[in-house]
């Protein structure tokens, strides 16, 4: 490993290792993991054998391989991503999503303090990430973490989270274009609703793993 990969590794163990007493203290069951395969086997733990998984549209759940792995051992997986879907056929997928055992996803950016900020364009993410019914597991990689306040967080989402995702889904939005946000007001934008979670949501069990590796976007 040449030097300067192992102080960039040095740094993310540090800072996750601290994000997680920050995270513990707001109410979730933090873990910080070294690698994309740690966080997959730490995910395929917390969930049981035969437990039903709904996830929403992350790229770093896919990027981990979790829809595959999941499927493979059993466990029923409810995604949205299949493009034979539409109208109220996708409407109902997107809603079973969230009342799996377990809803899966990563979050757009979160600060040092712990608090998990997410935009969204159809909505179905942000209320699963607040309301999904049963556990609910966040991975986020250490790419994702904000030095600042939320203001922060929500320009890293739209300036370095939404340009790829529009990119991604062939939405010609200016940043899908320009590369960085410009606030714009065309039909075709993608930031519509933000979530911005000071604390885990009540009532159920929440987990957060850091990833020190960068995943998504």
């Amino acid at each position: 490993m040449a030097d300067w990969e192992m102080f960039r590794k040095n740094h993310y163990d540090l800072l996750g290792n601290a994000m997680v007493k920050n995270l513990e203290k707001k109410g979730y069951k933090a873990l910080y993991v070294a690698t994309a395969d740690k966080a997959k086997d730490s995910v395929m733990e917390l969930i049981p054998e035969g437990a039903s998984v709904g996830i929403p549209g992350s790229v770093t759940i896919r990027e981990l391989g979790l829809l595959e792995e999941l499927e493979k051992r059993g466990n029923k997986v409810v995604h949205h991503w299949d493009p034979s879907l539409a109208g109220r056929e996708r409407l109902k997928r997107l809603s079973d999503e969230l009342l799996c055992d377990v809803f899966l996803t990563s979050a757009n950016a979160i600060t040092i303090d712990g608090t998990i900020v997410n935009i969204d364009g159809n909505g179905n993410r942000v209320a699963g990430m607040a309301w999904a019914m049963g556990k609910i597991i966040y991975v986020i990689g250490m790419n994702k973490v904000c030095p600042g306040d939320v203001d922060a967080a929500i320009a890293r989402v739209k300036n370095f989270a939404t340009p790829p995702n529009a990119m991604r889904l062939n939405i010609k939005t200016p940043c899908a274009s320009l590369g960085y946000c410009v606030n714009c007001d065309v039909p075709e934008r993608v930031c519509r609703a933000m979530l911005v979670l000071e604390r885990a949501p009540s009532g159920r069990e929440c987990h957060v793993i850091l990833v020190g590796e960068t995943l998504g976007y």
